[in-house]
């Protein structure tokens, strides 16, 4: 995995800051709240798993048998998750031609936006000081155009990370630790991020950089997925 993700987690790792961080590991759009008239129709994009193992020297090497298993365990924790709380959560169906080109590229740039609204927003450390409280991220109107083949008002996006340490690199963190050297042994990340797909706006976020389950297991995977959607906003049905 590249980008930001991975240089936070290791420097969390042995941080002050990771306790700061994770006590705000979710936001949403001030003023959002799903329509309370009728239920909102949410696409559920297939989530992006990767799975690995982490070396020795501190590098991931990708397992498709692990990301398979994985990927499999979080479809079947996500249809037993209580998503919907009032609304109608539906798989985005499978694309072709144009249009599997577009959600290739929107899913690229989701990941793009949320690592840019995770790291200015939900870490502390770097807020920009013009977004200290703000939160108006976007991936633009075109997304309308995966709306409309999907047929949502809003599209849900999960990305899991993990790299599992070897028995190599579980030994030179051990040695690391008698030479006062600090070394992970594993990263496991991940974010889930509410799009409405009329604005393109991003309208709820969740981040975690020390996510637990393991997602090869079962069990593991459905507390990953519960981890993910703390606090996915509900619809409110007012009172008659």
């Amino acid at each position: 995995m590249k980008g930001w993700l991975i240089s936070v987690t290791l420097m969390l790792a042995t941080s002050p800051a990771a306790a700061q961080w994770s006590s705000e590991g979710s936001a949403t759009k001030p003023g959002f709240s799903f329509p309370p008239d009728r239920p909102a129709r949410i696409l559920l994009f297939r989530p992006d798993v990767k799975v690995g193992a982490q070396t020795t020297a501190g590098m991931n090497e990708p397992s498709a048998e692990w990301t398979a298993t994985a990927r499999d365990h979080i479809a079947h924790a996500l249809d037993a998750a209580q998503l919907a709380q009032g609304n109608t959560v539906v798989p985005m169906p499978e694309l072709g031609g144009t249009d599997a080109a577009l959600l290739a590229d929107y899913r690229a740039l989701f990941r793009t936006v949320a690592n840019a609204a995770i790291e200015h927003r939900l870490f502390p450390g770097a807020r920009l000081p013009t977004r200290k409280a703000a939160f108006d991220w976007t991936l633009g109107p075109g997304i309308e155009r995966l709306g409309a083949a999907g047929g949502g008002d809003y599209g849900l996006f999960l990305y899991t990370y993990d790299s599992y340490g070897s028995t190599g690199r579980k030994a030179a963190q051990v040695v690391g630790l008698l030479l006062g050297v600090g070394m992970t042994a594993g990263v496991h990340v991940g974010y889930a991020g509410l799009v409405d797909l009329r604005t393109g706006d991003l309208v709820w976020l969740s981040a975690d950089v020390a996510m637990g389950g393991d997602v090869r297991e079962p069990e593991g995977a459905t507390k990953r997925v519960a981890q993910l959607l703390a606090g996915f906003p509900g619809r409110v049905v007012p009172s008659r």
